[in-house]
This record gives C-alpha cells, structure tokens and sequence, in this order.
C-alpha cells in the first residue's frame, strides 16, 4: 500500500473541517449530487507550479440547469491553491505559455463568436485573448520558443448556409453534414490572422516538437465519431505542411509525446486493429516511420505518457491498480516510481524532476497529487466535507469463473455491516467492454456506492472478461462472443458473494450504462431468474438493429462482433436481449438520453414494448431525457436519475415490490 500526505492550503480550512458534524449515518444522495473533482493537471514548465480544472455541479437551488462548471485553480511553488477563474466558468484545455509567464486555456467569452485561446498572467493581471481559428479552437501546441502557435480548429460554416438555415431550410443529410477540422498557425509576433494549412483528412491534435521544426498531428480520414476511434493516424509536418513522415499505427491512438529533445515520439496506441482500447507504449523517432513497442506483456494498459529528459514517464493501470514508471526509449532501465492498491491515478505531467498527476482514492474523488520520494503529496481537497462522512469499506474480490478463469472486483461493504447477515445487493456493470473499475472513488450519481451502502446494500463492481487493464489477452477474450462467457462471469461472481455468506441470492439488483445496460437487460431476460431488480441506462437490446443505428460501426466490427449481421444472423438474434423477453420476469427501470448518437433510444423503447407485449410481462418503465446523449450531463437529469435508480432498488429489493412506484418524484432540496 502506498502513503499519501495532505498538504492543507491553510488553518481555516482544517478549522472548517473540525466545525463540521460527523455524518455517521454515510453519504447521502444530495452529498453526491454536490462532490467536486479535478480534472485536467498542468505542470508549469519550470515544474514549480501546478494549474488544475476543477468540475464544480451546479446547485440547482441557485443557478440554472446545465452541466457542471470548470473552474481553473492554481497551485503556486509555496503550496498555496489559489482560484484563478472560478464561479460560472467553462475553463478547458488548460497548458502554459513556454515562457511559464501564463496559464493558457480554451473558452469562449464574452465577444466570441466561437471559443477561442486565452492566457492568465500567473503574477497577476486580467486574461487576454491569444488567438482563435475556425469555429472554435479545439486544440493548441506553442512553438518552443513562444513565437507562434499551432491550433485545431473546425471548418467554418458558410455564410450562405447559414442565413439559409436562417430561412427555415434546415434539412440534415445524414453523414454528410460534417465539417473537417484543421490546422492553423498563429504567428504571436504580429497582427495577422492564422493561416490555415491545407492537408487531407481531419486533425484531432496538434503536438509541436520542442526542436521547433515540426509537428506531430493526429488526423482521421473524416470528421465522423467511427474515424476518430478507430483510424487515427500520426502526420509529422513542418510549421508550413510539408510532411515529413508518418506513424501508420493500426487502430486506436490516445496521446503522443515528444521528447525533450524532440528526437523521439512516444504513443498510446495498439498493435493490431482488433485491439479494444490504446493501451501499448511505441516509441519512433522524429520522422516517424516503423515503431518500438514497449513493455511488451505487460498485463495492464498504459493510460497517459510524458517525457523527463531521455526517459518515458508512463502511467499504466494494471488490474484493479495504477503504477506511475519510467523506462529509457529503447525499452531499458524500467522502474516503478509509484504504485499501490488505493490510489488511482488517471493522468501524469512532468516537468523538470516534478511529476504530477490526478488521482482518486476509495475515501476522495479526484484531486491533485505530487510526486514526492516513494510517497505522493496530495495537494488539494476539494470536498472537505468528505473527512466528516463517514464511508463504508472498500475490497478487492477475486472469484473463479465457472471456466477457470480468475476474475477480479471490487466490493463495497454494507456501512453497518453485521456478521452473519446476509444483504441485498446491487451488481454494478461498466460500459465498453474496453474499460474497468479501479480500486479508487467509485461514487457517482448513476452508481452511488456509498448512499447504496449506508442504505444497507452491498454493492459489487466486477471487471468481467473483455474489460481493460489485465492486458490485451484478456481483453480479447470477449470478442465474437457477445453475451456469453462474459455476462457469465457477473452471475459467476454474485455466486461467490452468496457462497460466503454475505449476500442474499432472492434480493439482488443489477444496473449499469452502455455496454453496462446491455448486461443489465441481459440479466433482466436471459438471466431473469437471478435478479429481483434490474435498472438499465443507454443500453443495448436488438443487436442487428444497434449495428445499424450507432455512430461507431466500425469500431462494433473491429474490436466487438469480428463479424456483419449478414454474415452470421444467429449470433446477432442470439446476443440480444429481446429474443429472451419470454424469460422476463424481473422489475426493470429503463433510463435513457433522448439524443443519444452512441445507443440510439430506439434500443430502450424496443425492449420496453417488447415486455409490455408479453401475457404477464414484468413491472416495467421507461424514463427519457431530452437533450442528454451517452450518459446525463446535467445536474437535473443526473439528481432525477440518482432518485429514480435508488427508488427502484428499495421498492423491490428492500421493499413491498409489486407495481411500480409512483412515476413523479420529490426533487427537493433541488426543486
């Protein structure tokens, strides 16, 4: 187990802390429906200061619906957080001038057509706008020596387009409406407007190399959600378009580095096209061509890369851990410089000898950290309320599936957990199957552990076959076969928790979102018998119908279904939930985003006229939310969701069951 030391910002904070009453009774669903947490960390680049994002929900009391504020914070070299932007502010993207004079940042303000890129003084003063592109700045890269800027920005729509639209003519032609992004520079010196660089296909990213003499760029074929997952590709170009090289790298990419030197660039990408997320470290040189993969074996996913000096700074998350690494660009020398069961890392930057990151723990949402020696410094505290809540414990499960093969969760405790009771419990599914839980914060408000808990339920987050972070051969095990061994190992694992004694088998729920729901709905048909309450959200039902309707069909192919539908019928009927809806018997919630492009509605209103079709079909309803896509943004739809999920839970695994419970809620203290 690793250490980690809280710095406090100052006195009245811990004199705060010691003012506020114990919540002995655990969390409520209002404390969480106001958690705070970071989100983007930057490292000044002389390493002694830290700028940091933090996500801030809105108080629905107060202010109006929407989703959650971005507030930029600063961590100066004496350790103090200070708030920089804060309040009723949208602040991302955060980065610093190379000179280390600014914090720059993406927003759109006051006079801005669309956003743009901004700076704030450290030392004080007002921030000023830098430069803008397009439609709207999406992403930036600052040559080395601060003489220009490289942008990402959308192409404009035309003014003719628009006034027709204006007009009343505003037919969308499916898939075709997308409009490429691309390249600008900026030169800071003057007054004049970026130029744009002209190159085929779409830019994602832009990453100038500290050499100064060219750029990585991650460019798709088109604007389109599939493109962006699946085929992203690495140009290196000079500051004027001449391209110089590229990094054919087969399926997905997350980030690239360059070196300090800009002699070497290191990525997080895959080695095959069927592979489920970008976890392998590959290192090429600077005009890129064949690459080194790294680590090969590791039995985990790299998640962020940075450089210090020479060496590779790494972040890997491995099982139900994070480990922060080095390693030497020829794949020498590697060394572990942080890793543990209770801190959860989930981004790195480094600066100098200074690496920070963002992290997470089973007793605190995400918050700033440092590394420092063998320990980490925690360096803000954004919900200090937390120290007085008192949480129920957190456990690393491993249980053996029905095939041999171990599989690993985690367990949340009943808060006044008695020996020898047995409790209801809640299986919690993640999406993907390209993710995984970790051993940090697990509260949120679609899978509120610690209310779940102090409402005396057990709540259980599996990491099934097909999840991330046990390496690309566990990874792929789920591929081809939809619905099988994998949604096994959930029902593998609520067997273990009843064998030991802690569970009740008559009173257990599931839930869980995307890929998650489509488990959910798989428990509440095929494996009715095994669950008493079932709370899907943006699930899927029809699998021929999913292919058709989603935004990622390619990416469903490649690294899911290794197959068309018109190439084996029997496996898309099958895996999908509604050919089972004869079996269903189980009380089920259906939750979905009225706009979502991922799961299209139609996979929940299908499911819930196929049950309400059936002689004696199940307790069922189904709750729509306009405007939300893949999952609620919004404060309103997120307080709804967090009381509609609990509420269906206690009726029919605590409760009298039988017919729903009343469709309205209370929203109080928030109405």
């Amino acid at each position: 187990m690793i250490r980690t030391r809280t710095i406090l910002p100052s006195l009245l904070l811990l004199c705060a802390w010691l003012a506020q009453p114990v919540f002995a009774d655990g969390m409520s669903l209002e404390q969480i429906a106001r958690l705070s947490e970071v989100q983007e960390v930057a490292l000044s680049p002389d390493g002694r200061r830290i700028a940091f994002t933090r996500a801030v929900p809105r108080d629905l009391a107060d202010q109006e619906d929407g989703p959650a504020w971005r507030e930029l914070h600063l961590i100066d070299s004496g350790g103090e957080v200070r708030g920089f932007i804060t309040g009723e502010v949208d602040i991302g993207n955060i980065g610093w001038t190379p000179d280390g004079a600014a914090i720059t940042f993406v927003d759109k303000r006051e006079g801005d057509e669309h956003a743009a890129l901004y700076g704030i003084p450290v030392d004080g003063g007002e921030a000023r706008r830098i430069a803008g592109a397009g439609d709207g700045v999406i992403d930036y890269s600052f040559a080395p020596d601060g003489s220009a800027v490289a942008l990402v920005a959308g192409e404009p729509e035309g003014s003719d387009r628009e006034a027709l639209r204006d007009k009343g003519f505003d037919a969308i032609v499916f898939e075709e409406e997308m409009r490429p992004r691309h390249l600008w520079v900026h030169d800071l010196a003057g007054d004049s407007e970026p130029r744009r660089i002209e190159m085929d296909g779409s830019v994602q990213a832009v990453d100038w190399s500290p050499a100064g003499d060219r750029l990585a760029l991650r460019v798709t074929p088109r604007q389109l959600v599939d493109d962006t997952l699946m085929f992203q590709r690495v140009r290196i170009v000079t500051p004027q378009g001449e391209e110089l090289g590229r990094v054919e790298n087969p399926g997905k990419l997350a980030d690239v580095a360059w070196s300090d030197d800009g002699r070497h660039l290191a990525l997080i990408g895959t080695e095959t096209i069927k592979d489920t997320r970008a976890g392998r470290l590959l290192v090429t040189d600077d005009g890129g061509g064949e690459w080194t993969h790294l680590m090969q074996g590791l039995e985990g996913h790299v998640i962020d890369v940075d450089w210090e000096g020479e060496r590779i700074v790494f972040l890997s998350h491995e099982g139900v851990s994070s480990r922060i690494g080095r390693i030497a660009a020829d794949g020498s020398g590697e060394e572990t410089l942080l890793s543990g069961d209770d801190l959860i890392a989930t981004s790195i930057d480094a600066s100098g000898d200074r690496i920070a990151f963002a992290a997470s723990s089973p007793e605190y949402p995400r918050e700033v950290h440092a590394l420092a020696g063998d320990d980490a410094d925690r360096l803000t505290n954004g919900n200090s309320w937390l120290e007085q809540v008192e949480l129920a414990r957190q456990q690393v499960v491993e249980y053996e599936a029905r095939d041999g093969l171990m599989i690993q969760g985690l367990l949340v405790w009943p808060l006044d957990y008695e020996e020898g009771e047995r409790y209801p419990l809640i299986l919690a599914v993640h999406g993907g199957p390209e993710s995984h839980y970790s051993n940090g914060w697990l509260t949120s408000y679609n899978l509120p552990a610690q209310h779940a808990a102090a409402e005396g339920y057990f709540m259980f987050y599996p990491n099934y076959r097909g999840s991330t972070g046990r390496g690309v051969e566990f990874a792929l095990r789920s591929q081809g076969r939809p619905a099988r061994e994998e949604f096994d190992d959930l029902v593998d694992g609520v067997d273990h928790l009843i064998e030991r004694g802690w569970v009740d088998g008559e009173r257990v729920g599931i839930t869980g979102g995307s890929y998650g729901g489509y488990a959910t709905a798989w428990g509440a048909t095929y494996y009715s018998e095994r669950f008493a309450a079932a709370v899907m959200n943006v699930g899927l039902s029809d699998k021929i119908a999913m292919l058709g309707t989603s935004d990622i069909p390619q990416e469903l192919y490649e690294v899911h279904y290794r197959t068309w539908p018109w190439e084996d019928w029997d496996l898309y009927r099958e895996a999908s939930p509604i050919y089972y809806v004869e079996r269903a018997q189980t009380p089920i919630l259906i939750l979905h985003g009225a706009a979502d492009p991922r799961v299209d509605p139609t996979q929940s209103r299908i499911l819930y006229r196929y049950l309400k079709l059936q002689d004696d079909p199940p307790p069922v309803r189904l709750v729509l939310y306009p405007g939300e896509g893949h999952g609620n943004r919004r404060a309103a739809s997120r307080w709804d969701y967090s009381l509609r999920l609990m509420r269906w839970m206690n009726h029919y695994l605590k409760g009298e069951g039988g017919d729903p419970p009343p469709r309205d809620l209370d929203y109080a203290p928030f109405e």
